[in-house]
C-alpha cells in the first residue's frame, strides 16, 4: 500500500464509480477490479461507500468529492492508526437506530447521526446505511459542522456523548440563544 498518494488512487476510483453510476450501472461489484479492491480494503474502505457517493453525487450533485475524500481520509486514519489495520467484524443494524425524529437537548436528528459517525469511523455500518445521506447532511447543514469535522469530534469523544452535544451546541447557529 502506498501512503503518500493515495488520495490519487482515492480520486480515481470516485471518479470512477460516479461516472459507472451515471450511466445507469447499478452494479456495483464490478465497480473495481481485485486490485482496486484490495486497494480500498487496506485502507478500510468499502466499495459501498463509492457507490453511495456515485449514487448521492449523479442524483443531488452532493456530497461533493471534496467532503467524500475529507470523510473517507478521517476513516482511513481511524483504520490504520486505532484498529491497527483490522476491519472490525462487527455490524450495526438499522434497527438499532435511533428514529429520524429523535431528539437529545432538542436536536434533532442528533442521536441517530451519532451511532452512524461511530460505525463509520469503525468501519461497522451495513450496507443500506450511508454516513453523510441526506438527513445527515441537513443536519450537520443545519448547525454549520462540514461532515469529516463531525467525525472527528465524534472520534475525541467516543464514549462521551455530553462532549459532542455540547460541540454541537456551541457551533449552531440554529441553537444560538436556545440553550442557555
Amino acid at each position: 500500500m502506498e501512503h503518500y498518494n493515495y488520495q490519487d488512487e482515492f480520486k480515481r476510483l470516485y471518479d470512477r464509480a460516479v461516472k459507472l453510476y451515471g450511466e445507469d450501472n447499478h452494479d456495483k461489484a464490478n465497480y473495481f477490479s481485485e486490485e482496486e479492491q484490495a486497494f480500498l480494503k487496506s485502507s478500510g474502505w468499502r466499495i459501498q461507500d463509492f457507490y453511495d457517493y456515485a449514487e448521492d453525487m449523479n442524483h443531488g450533485g452532493q456530497p461533493s468529492y471534496e467532503i467524500a475524500q475529507s470523510i473517507e481520509q478521517a476513516r482511513r486514519d481511524y483504520f490504520l492508526h486505532i484498529q491497527n489495520s483490522k476491519p472490525s467484524s462487527h455490524r450495526i443494524t438499522v434497527e438499532e437506530l435511533p428514529a429520524k425524529t429523535d431528539s437529545v437537548q432538542g436536536i434533532e436528528w442528533l442521536p441517530r447521526i451519532l451511532p452512524k459517525a461511530r460505525a463509520k469511523l469503525k468501519g461497522e455500518l451495513p450496507e443500506e446505511i450511508m454516513y453523510c445521506c441526506g438527513g445527515d447532511r441537513k443536519f450537520l447543514k443545519t448547525h454549520d459542522i462540514h461532515p469529516a469535522e463531525f467525525l472527528r469530534v465524534v472520534w475525541a469523544n467516543m464514549d462521551n456523548d455530553s462532549g459532542i452535544i455540547e460541540f454541537v451546541q456551541k457551533r449552531s447557529p440554529a441553537l444560538a440563544g436556545a440553550s442557555a
